[in-house]
């Protein structure tokens, strides 16, 4: 019954699609999104065809920035116009003034464009249709065997009538994580991204990726989506409010913006636990579910600063309730009397200067005033919050094409648990949020230069503090799937501080070069180093990681945690 009413929900937004033409959206990728992003810091002032704080963006409105800038001073080197021609191959049938055709098709009918293997546009049918392939292998430090990837796939976007776009994206994947992401997936039983899994030659793992959506204007400035997919609020490297890491999930979202106010509702159907056999593989069965709801405000003060407000809930049963796109879900928990998980909090970014932008986010999960202004009340139990801070430099000292960004997080613990079955903030069972959970502290710095049009370097450091379980029955709060209400540490109410229990502190730097040599066809070098010390440990762990492949529209690996 509950996924009847949610289907009938998303049934009953679609019959109200009035047609004004617009474009899928595009999935969210770090080095990808980090380029568009990068001339609107140039500009130093807001974008005002779209708010950057919800991703993804849509193809039709990252056209229409392009546009927009073509003949600006943002444009100053060989790689900006490249990047500038890169994008709006990428998105040419939105663009204003259209990118030119290949100069020699393959069999006069393939890659007619230099984005698409194979495409049709008429007035009524457009389709985009693209293979996709990720073929790596790399060698880690004091490892015998290879680690490596192989996925291949298909990608297809279009849109019928100009009216109702469509985007999917299918791949079969094989794959041999280096030694901290194997650790990683042993202790969640989940591969961060990816859902439904099968062991792989004893210590791999093979899986079945897939996303899709519809989306359509049903107003000139209402928008809707359906589909699966991920969500990533903020203009961090990680999001302490909705991130990217967990797998797809079903979602409708309704996107309003009118004069400097957009208005971004999310209801998502989302898998709370999974079953496993004897050899702790997934297994058949019926997943339990839970239900999200998500509605930020996002503002433009001026011409720099940027705000938005959000609000959530997880519910271990739907209810209709949350459906209300404007009502303080606070106050309809009250009104119903159910112990549903609301978190509400900020983030903001600020274009200081052309070149450089102040970015930060505020999550709340749960604050007892009388406690916190307390003796040793900042350290109860029961404020639990995460926090960012961070900074991103465009051409760093007048270097065309040098960026930075420097970003600190935290959360305290207990953070994004629930004492309520099936109402933490995770998916599948990882965070739906940062990596590490709760009850940690983050340092990264990101170094970014293209020296020639068809290279890209960059440089991700990062140093992490956090407390972690000696045992399965112990909580001190980094874990987002144990019951916060049973912590069994003995700390009590007050006394709690971030890195509490075994502590861990984690040093990484991961040096990656990717060259294009065609449209969305990429030659990747990456090296890792991890260092690992612990209280539990005689000698610090140390992962040395060298992998190098090729990727056809896939986003690049990243195993920064």
């Amino acid at each position: 019954m509950k996924k009847i009413s949610f289907f009938a929900f998303l049934s009953f937004v679609l019959t109200f699609n009035n047609g004004f033409g617009q474009g899928a959206y595009i999935p969210f990728n770090r080095d990808y999104y980090h380029l568009i992003e990068r001339y609107e810091i140039l500009q130093g002032a807001n974008n005002t065809n779209f708010h950057t704080g919800f991703k993804p963006y849509r193809r039709d409105h990252v056209a229409a920035f392009l546009d927009s800038i073509a003949y600006s001073g943002v444009i100053r080197s060989r790689a900006d116009r490249f990047n500038l021609a890169y994008l709006g191959n990428d998105n040419w049938e939105f663009m204003e003034n259209e990118p030119n055709d290949s100069k020699n098709p393959l069999f006069k009918k393939l890659y007619k464009k230099p984005s698409d293997f194979y495409h049709h546009r008429d007035d009524v049918f457009d389709i985009h249709i693209n293979p996709v392939l990720y073929l790596a292998a790399g060698r880690e430090q004091d490892v015998d065997r290879f680690r490596l990837r192989n996925s291949r796939g298909i990608e297809v976007r279009g849109s019928i009538d100009r009216k109702v776009a469509f985007y999917t994206y299918m791949t079969t994947t094989q794959t041999i994580f280096p030694s901290w992401v194997k650790d990683y997936i042993e202790h969640s039983g989940a591969v961060p991204g990816e859902g439904f899994w099968k062991r792989f030659e004893g210590e791999g793992y093979g899986y079945f990726s897939a996303m899709g959506h519809v989306s359509f204007n049903l107003t000139k400035h209402i928008h809707a989506q359906v589909g699966h997919d991920r969500n990533f609020v903020g203009e961090g490297y990680r999001s302490m409010i909705l991130s990217d890491f967990s797998n797809p999930y079903l979602f409708a979202k309704i996107n309003t913006k009118i004069w400097k106010f957009n208005l971004t509702n999310v209801w998502a159907q989302m898998t709370a636990d999974v079953i496993y056999d004897a050899q702790g593989r997934p297994t058949d069965g019926r997943y339990p579910q839970k239900w999200f709801s998500f509605h930020r405000l996002g503002t433009n003060i001026g011409k720099k600063l940027n705000i938005g407000v959000f609000e959530s809930v997880m519910m271990n049963q739907f209810n209709w309730n949350y459906f209300n796109p404007i009502i303080f879900y606070r106050w309809v928990e009250h009104q119903l009397g159910t112990p549903d998980k609301i978190m509400l909090g900020m983030d903001t970014k600020w274009n200081l200067s052309p070149g450089m932008q102040f970015y930060g986010q505020f999550a709340l999960d749960e604050f007892v005033f009388g406690e916190f202004f307390g003796i040793d009340g900042s350290q109860s139990l029961r404020n639990k919050y995460g926090l960012q801070a961070g900074y991103k430099y465009i051409d760093v000292f007048n270097i065309s094409n040098l960026d930075l960004q420097l970003e600190y997080n935290q959360a305290r613990p207990y953070t994004y648990q629930e004492k309520f079955e099936f109402q933490s903030f995770s998916n599948y069972r990882t965070p739906l949020t940062h990596p590490l959970g709760a009850n940690f502290r983050e340092v990264i710095g990101i170094v970014r230069y293209q020296p020639t049009p068809r290279l890209f370097a960059s440089f991700t450091g990062m140093f992490q503090y956090f407390g972690d379980d000696p045992t399965e029955d112990v909580n001190f709060g980094k874990d987002v799937l144990k019951n916060r209400s049973n912590p069994n540490t003995g700390i009590g109410l007050f006394g709690n501080r971030i890195g509490q229990g075994v502590e861990n502190q984690i040093i990484m730097g991961s040096l990656n070069m990717s060259y294009m040599i065609k449209q969305n066809v990429f030659l990747d070098l990456t090296h890792t180093y991890r260092r690992r010390t612990a209280q539990d440990l005689n000698a610090p762990v140390i992962n040395q990681f060298t992998q190098a492949g090729i990727r056809v529209n896939m986003i690049r690996n990243d195993f920064n945690f």
